[in-house]
């Protein structure tokens, strides 16, 4: 099968693409890096057009972003603005020029409505996020339209750990951790699903084999209390405890998406990925791999 990967040298795109071609598929990368085998921008819909039926897919994999490696949760609406336009006008540029394509998509499982327990494919996303979030979400529901309307498949990807991501050795959230400068907010009440970049491609390659369509919650096994988490985590790493900052102290300085990413985030089930692709993330759990 040749394979178009939108997003080819990302987070994810860098672990698939190698997972691709051990398997037997014909890769072509694509994205504005130098480095790709299709250097165009997503956004520009006749260049994309030209390149992309070019290449003539069998199947096409949107993993495209351009998510700053250090987030300020008060400007998320101006620093997600492109990832939003390559969610959207991305999305309808790459279904228009491989009409007949297999079509997966890259989405996020931590954007669902808040709730006790965790959330499934059916939970409704979080249309009533808090304004810095609102069009994060708005983004992700236009896209999942798209995607419904060619049959294709979008993977619900948490919050992406692995080489490159904020949670790598190097990466914007570990720092802060480390130099012991995210406290617990509130009660520290959010679940956390992370996903290993790894597990994130691994999942993209058993889709390929299967007529699977909708939506899928890519996971880990392991949801976990974000206050817990990040006591562990900062206990792994060598930092200092985390000290606990109340919830209308830290919206003078994170703003209400900030606030609600430490206290009302949902966490994810995986059960439907796992009986649909025969699916199984081989990192488990975030905290057990930092043990």
């Amino acid at each position: 099968m040749r394979v178009l990967v939108a997003g080819a040298t990302g987070v994810i795109g860098r672990q698939l693409v190698p997972l691709l071609r051990a398997v037997g598929h014909e890769v072509v990368g694509l994205s504005r890096s130098p480095r790709a085998d299709v250097r165009v921008d997503a956004l520009d819909r006749d260049a994309t057009v030209a390149a992309v039926r070019g290449v003539a897919p069998d199947a096409v994999v949107h993993l495209l972003t351009a998510i700053p490696k250090a987030i300020n949760p008060r400007r998320m609406s101006q620093e997600f603005a492109l990832t939003n336009r390559l969610r959207t006008e991305g999305a309808r540029n790459l279904i228009e020029a491989a009409p007949g394509a297999r079509f997966l998509a890259q989405g996020l499982a931590y954007a669902y409505t808040p709730g006790p327990g965790l959330a499934d494919e059916d939970t409704p996303l979080w249309r009533e996020a808090p304004s810095q979030f609102a069009p994060v979400v708005a983004a992700l529901e236009d896209m999942e339209r798209q995607v419904a309307g060619v049959g294709g498949l979008v993977l619900r990807v948490g919050h992406l750990t692995g080489p490159g991501s904020v949670y790598d050795e190097d990466g914007s959230t570990t720092r802060s951790v480390r130099a012991g400068r995210m406290p617990i907010v509130g009660d520290g009440g959010s679940v956390m699903s992370f996903t290993d970049s790894h597990d994130a491609a691994t999942a993209v390659v058993a889709a390929l084999d299967r007529d699977v369509s909708g939506v899928l919650n890519i996971v880990d096994d392991t949801p976990v209390r974000l206050g817990d988490w990040l006591t562990a985590y900062a206990a792994s790493l060598g930092g200092p405890k985390p000290r606990r900052v109340p919830g209308f102290v830290a919206r003078l300085l994170v703003g209400g998406f900030g606030v609600a990413y430490m206290t009302r985030l949902r966490g994810a089930d995986n059960c439907r990925a796992r009986l649909q692709l025969n699916w199984r993330p081989r990192h488990a759990s975030f905290l057990a791999d930092k043990a």
